[in-house]
């Protein structure tokens, strides 16, 4: 076959290799006989004046339909018959991609990549990325205002891509890019709005601040990007009541980030550890009370829920409860203090309460989905992850207990398909954190499901290497080795997590993944024997 040509000659080859331009002559000439015939004929029919003005519609109106039609079916003695030619080179469905994606969306658009940490010691990654984050929840706000999510703009960090193309890759019109030079309690932040069609700078700004005045410049640069866009900034209720006016308590919430989305014990002690400084200096900081809470609350669930950290994650879910009862973080935070002592009503009256707050927030809907497939829930807990992933697509959890929710209810086809997504997800998580083992470990059992097993063996060796005497890491391993087959390893691994705190007996056994073995006399006796230490410490 001759190798199509590229670039606007291969699109207009190809427009006559589907006879675009063919029916587009061709209607022409018979919307002209159309009309012809109905300027003699109407008068005399008696048809009224608008049915000449109808019928000048109709054919200007068919014109773009006709066109599609005939890109994608030929017209023979048969019918029509759907066009199947692969000859349509790379360019050209680019630039089909490209009008399609334009033709289909006039909204503007935006992303935010991570601040370059310009700052003399390199030591400012945290304050770069929270400044971004910050503008992009900003922005994200505004209803008329499309915004790439964070997981999306921000796997750009440290490339040498272009504006435009991470523009084109991301399907936005501009992309807003910035830098952060930080020295003692000196800021200053350059930012520039680039139009991704011709990379020119839309809006360009610097500002040279003490620490005290970041809140200020975060709204300015907002401010600015949308104004540059044309659309109207705005803010959710109870947005500006939860931050902090202090800009060292900010500072350390924003290191608690920082840890906190890196995930592992050692990152998570390391969050909790900002969030109380945090909090110390500024108490009445009610988002640093939940995260705070949350942290514990993870704690407690992955690797050690020690009564200590059951009664840290209630007192600081509680503040924050008490802080600001509107904020639907807080009763997720709370939801997770009951989730993490088996108090299941509690937790979901507390999630419910927070989707009623705000129906888009994530962690609402994730983890209700968790206390539903922990119950054995599944059907409910299919919904609640369903709507967890059509939230934050770029999440790689949700999908991954969807494919073991599907599996577990015979829809095999489904469970593949989100096995698919999961791990593709966690594949651009891993491309911005390849220490993440919390991705690693999720996508070993994707990864098994689809067949990929050496891939899978490289997940779960990569994460062991890095975080072995992690419960959760192990767990997920275990998984991962009981769907290919690796039985023996699989036991060991659960045998050394529930060494290690993780109370895994009734998560284990509604476990689509363990369902091999669920019959095996080794894991019934491991079963049991974590359900009597259960009961002994109340939970």
């Amino acid at each position: 076959m001759t190798k199509p040509r590229s670039g606007l000659a291969g699109f207009f080859e190809e427009l006559r290799r589907r006879k675009v331009l063919q029916a587009a002559t061709g209607y022409a000439v018979v919307a002209w006989v159309l009309l012809q015939i109905g300027e003699v004929t109407f008068a005399p029919l008696g048809i009224p004046d608008w049915g000449m003005t109808l019928l000048i519609v109709l054919v200007v109106a068919c014109f773009p339909i006709a066109l599609i039609v005939s890109w994608f079916f030929d017209l023979t003695l048969k019918g029509f018959r759907k066009d199947t030619d692969p000859g349509l080179s790379a360019d050209s469905e680019e630039q089909l991609g490209d009008l399609a994606a334009a033709a289909a969306s006039a909204t503007p658009s935006v992303a935010v990549l991570p601040f370059e940490d310009m700052s003399p010691g390199h030591d400012q990654a945290y304050l770069c990325d929270g400044i971004a984050e910050e503008i992009l929840n900003r922005l994200a706000q505004i209803k008329n205002l499309r915004v790439a999510s964070r997981t999306s703009s921000f796997r750009f960090r440290d490339t040498s891509v272009s504006a435009g193309e991470i523009g084109r890759a991301l399907h936005v019109a501009t992309v807003l890019e910035g830098s952060v030079r930080k020295a003692d309690n000196h800021l200053r932040i350059t930012t520039q709005l680039i139009n991704v069609e011709d990379g020119f700078h839309l809006w360009s700004n610097s500002y040279d601040r003490e620490l005290e005045h970041i809140f200020e410049i975060q709204i300015e640069i907002a401010t600015h990007v949308a104004n540059a866009l044309e659309v109207t900034l705005g803010t959710r209720p109870g947005e500006e009541c939860c931050t902090t006016a202090n800009a060292r308590a900010y500072e350390y919430y924003l290191k608690g980030q920082h840890y906190f989305q890196r995930w592992g014990t050692r990152n998570m002690a390391f969050a909790i550890q900002m969030y109380e400084k945090a909090v110390e200096i500024d108490p009445e900081y009610a988002r640093a009370w939940a995260a705070l809470a949350d942290s514990y609350a993870m704690t407690c669930m992955y690797w050690n829920a020690s009564e200590e950290n059951l009664e840290a994650a209630e007192r600081a879910s509680s503040k924050a409860l008490e802080l600001l009862p509107g904020l639907a973080e807080s009763h997720v935070s709370r939801g997770l203090s009951h989730f993490v002592r088996r108090q299941n009503a509690a937790a979901i009256a507390e999630f419910e309460t927070a989707l009623r707050l705000d129906p888009e927030l994530f962690d609402a809907w994730y983890f209700y989905g968790r206390v539903c497939f922990q119950s054995g829930e599944l059907s409910r807990a299919a919904e609640l992850f369903e709507k967890a992933e059509q939230i934050n697509q770029d999440d790689f959890k949700a999908p991954i207990f969807l494919r073991q929710i599907y599996r577990s209810q015979g829809r095999e086809k489904e469970a593949l398909e989100a096995a698919r997504r999961g791990v593709e997800k966690v594949e651009r998580r891993l491309e911005l954190n390849p220490d993440d083992t919390r991705a690693l470990n999720l996508g070993v059992g994707g990864l098994a499901v689809l067949g990929e097993r050496e891939k899978a063996m490289q997940f779960a060796q990569r994460s062991l290497a890095l975080d072995g005497d992690n419960p959760d890491t192990l767990y997920n391993v275990a998984c991962g080795y009981a769907v290919i087959g690796e039985t023996d390893l699989s036991l060991d691994c659960l045998e050394r997590a529930s060494m290690r705190g993780m109370t895994i007996a009734e998560w284990a056994e509604n476990d689509s993944d363990l369902e091999s073995l669920h019959a095996l006399p080794r894991f019934r006796e491991l079963i049991d024997k974590l359900k009597r230490q259960e009961a002994a410490a109340g939970q």
